[in-house]
């Protein structure tokens, strides 16, 4: 017997968190769906069941999201051919395209074999998604799986697509910015130094543009190693404290504060929200545990706990438009849309139309700014190089009047 952490809703909507000692976790399972109430999760007091928050990554274990997008696609094509579970995992598992996923679903297959719920085999993994887990589980009630894998893998194939878009176009700004900050180390470090030391034979009267410039390029010199080891302890030192839940909603609340990406940063999160919310609506998961998922699937703390709240809020019988309006962090134009979809009976329509038009607003202002921000880093590389050059050169420009 073995004692184990368990979520559940009664029949009146309300959320419980308790203890109960099973042999199993499918015991527990049985034993409270027997009872009419609905299950969310169960974990061991060890933690070692404990379902991973996120789009399907945590602690040490990794999913590859795109490789785990085409087993998706096999699994669902197999279904749809009427192979049954059992046959289609045991073919697929001999044809994975990523290694590291067999032994996991290998797993799956021995779960299913004894009598294991499928959405139960995926859940006990602990890596594959929550949002994945929950929906074959409505698939698995409604008898409709294989159209709930096709809309995990549209859901995966846009968000995918969103997250590349937005990759894309902080790469190129992002290798002129490395650049930018080698070419100025290489001219304070290297070029200024010896400068300083043709002066320094040279006896020559510098002025005092020259004399700053030195200054800061012969300290550089001596402390270069110093600084690099400093921010490279400072880098550490923070990676170590951001990793704490409310040190990550503080980096939150500042990545909101932050103009324009403060704004471009909360759309791409709601567009991540409504989508998945929407699909597992649409798949015919009660709001609640959805929006439960949908906070789950989240990697920022105050969002998380943002929704968490709405969550409360709609389980007393709020709206999720005024529930979500209350948290004054989602825009007011995704409240209003989804207000309009409550109303007229169309939520889950609603939520993908949300998740569009955000993708949308956030593609076109990441791509305006990234278009902004080129030119001026430009701008910034050719003031620096200039005044450099003619902060290094002048001295031999009033050598030379002086000769002649």
């Amino acid at each position: 017997m073995g004692q184990f952490a368990v979520k559940y809703a009664d029949a009146q909507g309300t959320v419980h968190n308790q203890a109960h000692n099973a042999a199993s976790e499918q015991e527990i399972r049985e034993r409270l769906s027997r009872q009419g109430f609905l299950v969310y999760t169960v974990s061991a007091k060890d933690g070692s069941n404990s379902l991973l928050a996120g789009i399907g990554i945590g602690g040490k274990k990794k999913l590859d999201v795109e490789k785990f997008l085409i087993f998706n696609q096999q699994f669902s094509t197999l279904i749809r051919a009427g192979l049954p579970i059992l046959k289609s995992l045991d073919l697929l598992a001999e044809r994975l395209t990523d290694a590291k996923l067999k032994p996991y679903i290998d797993a799956v297959r021995e779960e299913v074999k004894r009598g294991v719920l499928l959405s139960d085999a995926f859940r006990g993994q602990e890596i594959f998604p929550k949002i994945y887990v929950t929906s074959i589980m409505a698939g698995e009630k409604s008898g409709s799986l294989v159209e709930v894998l096709d809309r995990y893998v549209t859901y995966q194939k846009l968000a995918l697509g969103v997250r590349k878009k937005v990759l894309v176009s902080l790469m190129y700004p992002s290798v002129l910015i490395v650049l930018v900050i080698v070419l100025v180390l290489f001219l304070i470090t290297y070029v200024v130094p010896s400068f300083a030391t043709l002066y320094s034979a040279m006896s020559a009267q510098l002025p005092a543009i020259t004399v700053w410039l030195i200054a800061i390029g012969t300290t550089a010199k001596d402390y270069v190693v110093v600084g690099i080891g400093a921010l490279a302890g400072l880098a550490a030192l923070f990676t170590w404290w951001s990793r704490g839940e409310a040190a990550q909603e503080s980096i939150d609340r500042f990545k909101i504060r932050i103009p324009v990406f403060g704004d471009i940063w909360i759309k791409y999160q709601v567009a991540q929200f409504s989508r998945v919310l929407g699909t597992l609506l649409t798949g015919g998961i009660p709001l609640v545990q959805g929006l439960e998922t949908a906070a789950g699937s989240l990697g920022t703390p105050l969002l998380r706990k943002t929704l968490n709240q709405a969550g409360k809020m709609v389980r007393e019988g709020q709206p999720l438009s005024g529930s979500l309006s209350a948290t004054g962090i989602f825009p007011a134009l995704s409240v209003d849309m989804i207000e309009v979809g409550e109303s007229t009976g169309a939520l889950p329509q609603m939520l993908t139309s949300v998740a569009e038009f955000y993708e949308e607003d956030v593609n076109t202002k990441m791509t305006a700014v990234m278009s902004l921000i080129e030119p001026a880093i430009m701008v910034f590389m050719g003031i620096f190089v200039a005044f450099v050059l003619i902060a290094l050169y002048l001295p031999i420009f009033s050598l030379a009047d002086n000769i002649r």
